[in-house]
């Protein structure tokens, strides 16, 4: 008997974790499709003129139309593109028409294009201003000789490039026959599989009771024919 019920308390204390497991992964997928969602009507709004101040937080995304001058100078984010392979984002500096000394996000550029020349002077586009969190205590630090750098750290990239720590990706390249790619801001490289764990949590659930009372069962009828 007191086997049955220590196999008894087992069964009901794993269930209650895997379950409570596939619930959490239940609210963390509500709280990532929240913010996808955020990130999309943000992005799908009128662009605006650049903020005198722009916010980190509430203007993060927000569609924006610049107009002045593409300035000399970059830096090189190693990047992945799919059926591109690797190659770079290139950060650039940007003089707006009011004088500001800003970041702008031109897009991907191949490898082999590293050292190619690039349009610098007036131009007009659209982007949207962003502020990335892609650094951790993991991230390799930037080779300033060889121009890598392994994250867009806006403070570091204002910094090496003197200009004010914002940034602007573009929509779209305004200089036909570039060969910058734009990667503009969109939700499909923002993967949301928490439904597919919480299956995974409520699967294990099931088989843990399913075995729990397989094992009672099988315990009760020994027990009966001793």
């Amino acid at each position: 008997m007191r086997r049955l019920i220590f196999v008894l308390i087992v069964g009901v204390a794993g269930l209650a974790v895997l379950l409570s497991l596939g619930a959490w992964q239940m609210q963390r997928m509500a709280w990532k499709q929240n913010i996808l969602d955020t990130i999309e009507t943000r992005v799908a709004a009128e662009p605006v003129a650049l903020p005198i101040h722009p916010d980190p937080v509430a203007d993060k995304y927000r569609p924006v139309r610049l107009i002045g001058e593409m300035a000399s100078g970059e830096l090189h984010v190693l990047v992945s593109m799919p059926m591109l392979g690797p190659g770079y984002r290139m950060i650039v500096p940007f003089v707006t028409d009011d004088g500001r000394r800003i970041l702008v996000d031109r897009g991907f550029i191949r490898t082999v294009d590293k050292e190619s020349a690039r349009y610098t002077g007036q131009v007009e586009f659209l982007g949207n201003l962003h502020w990335p969190d892609e650094t951790d205590g993991y991230t390799p630090p930037a080779d300033t000789i060889k121009n890598i750098w392994y994250a867009r750290d806006v403070e570091a990239m204002a910094a090496a490039l003197k200009t004010l720590p914002i940034m602007v990706v573009l929509n779209d390249h305004p200089i036909n026959g570039s060969s910058v790619i734009p990667m503009p801001i969109d939700t499909a490289s923002i993967p949301n599989n928490h439904l597919q764990y919480a299956i995974t949590w409520f699967s294990l659930a099931f088989l843990w009771a399913a075995m729990t009372a397989y094992f009672l069962w099988r315990s009760r009828q020994n027990r009966e024919l001793t």
